[in-house]
């Protein structure tokens, strides 16, 4: 029995779209910064107060993006998404005060959110439905490379040319370039039915779908998967920003930042690779359990360990764990969403990280100002095993009763 092509030409599209995308948005993160405290003479707590504007225009437009994209044309949306996201990079260049830099940055996180909801929900129309679970996992590689790649790119750049904006036109044709490889992504109602609901094609849903209801833009069915992905946002939140002063004042390490987030890569991209067989074999809870002890072994050793070999060690198994979990958990929101609802399970679990994400970023802050930054990162280690629990005690029975797909479990 011939198995199903998984790299058809529609879905390597979609991968190389992505990562235009996130490699346009990664090759200024590490960078912006330096350009706002250079360029404006911004302080520490305005900048920010400027970048943080980006995250919460994406999270307020998400659960909105995922009724969008299951109720119009998918294609269209994604087109238009992602045209909007490309023309912001050239407002960074049209930017010449503080203030309309703001309005630009915190508008572009609009699209930014939109597009990852749309670009990921195609990825999933243009998967053989029997590939589908083993597709999803390999589709990160592609945010993966981006964001291993992206950072260094932009930090060579600006030391060889020393000017910002080159960096943003260089955003700027790569987000084109990614738009233009999604316009040649063909869509047809075969590769947009699913084999659970042959006879519901998602990507031209009759408008009778269009009424609004709260599982529209939030998937309740998958509310407590929701859950149990704002915990480990949470750790994400906290380690991603508190890292470098953390490793500076704990442990004495200056200019590792970068090698850090460069193995926690690499983690990303070995699991995702290691991660295939299981995924093909339809073991989420299986790859999704073995990924959440991973990353808890990786939190601890850098809280308990404050050397370098905690240090960087922590990068590996933290990316090696979020690599086999974050595939498993969105396979497991898609598998519990009805064929019309793609666009929602993928933003309930984007929305659930960011969240995560945001009470990490806020609550670090404030245990780190009222006790230390040692306690934020035992907090993170406490969350995270409260999140594993919550796995195997509710959230594992929680999916295998709601799961409308019997070849995954």
């Amino acid at each position: 029995m011939t198995q199903d092509k998984l790299w058809n030409s529609n879905y390597c599209k979609v991968m190389a779209a992505n990562f235009a995308l996130f490699f346009a948005f990664y090759v200024l993160t590490p960078l912006l910064p330096l350009y706002l405290s250079e360029h404006f003479g911004a302080t520490k707590d305005v900048i920010g107060l400027v970048l943080s504007g980006y995250t919460i225009t994406a999270l307020l437009f998400r659960p909105f993006s995922g009724f969008i994209v299951d109720s119009f044309s998918r294609k269209k949306v994604l087109m238009v998404c992602f045209a909007a996201f490309a023309i912001f990079f050239a407002g960074y260049l049209a930017a010449s005060t503080l203030l309309l830099f703001t309005i630009v940055r915190t508008l572009h996180g609009g699209p930014f959110g939109a597009l990852t909801v749309a670009n990921s929900t195609v990825a999933i129309d243009v998967l053989p439905s029997s590939r589908r679970t083993e597709g999803i996992g390999y589709y990160g590689l592609s945010n993966n490379l981006a964001m291993a790649i992206a950072p260094t790119v932009g930090i060579f750049l600006y030391k060889w040319t020393n000017s910002f904006e080159l960096l943003f036109w260089v955003a700027l044709i790569v987000a084109f370039a990614g738009w233009l490889t999604d316009a040649t992504v063909k869509l047809n109602l075969k590769s947009q039915t699913s084999n659970l609901q042959p006879q519901l094609p998602s990507l031209h849903p009759s408008p009778i779908t269009l009424h609004l209801s709260w599982d529209r833009f939030f998937l309740i069915r998958g509310w407590l998967l929701g859950v149990n992905m704002v915990a480990f946002g949470f750790c994400f939140g906290v380690l991603s920003n508190y890292l470098a002063i953390y490793g500076k004042e704990v442990m004495g390490i200056t200019g590792g930042t970068g090698t850090y987030f460069m193995l926690c890569s690499i983690g990303l991209i070995l699991s995702r690779l290691q991660g295939g067989k299981t995924l093909r074999k339809g073991l989420l809870t299986h790859n999704a359990g073995t990924g959440m002890l991973i990353s808890l072994v990786g939190y601890t050793l850098f809280i308990l360990i404050p050397s370098p070999i905690g240090y960087y060690g922590s990068a590996l198994l933290i990316g090696l764990g979020n690599g086999h979990m974050w595939p498993a958990f969105q396979n497991m929101t898609i598998n519990v969403a009805s064929n019309s609802q793609r666009g929602t399970a993928n933003s309930t679990i984007l929305v659930s990280w960011d969240i995560g994400m945001g009470l990490g970023i806020l609550l670090g802050g404030v245990i780190s100002e009222l006790i230390n930054y040692s306690a934020a990162f035992w907090t993170v280690v406490l969350v995270n095993a409260l999140g594993v629990a919550l796995f195997f005690l509710y959230t594992k029975s929680f999916f295998l009763k709601r799961n409308l797909n019997q070849a995954v479990h």
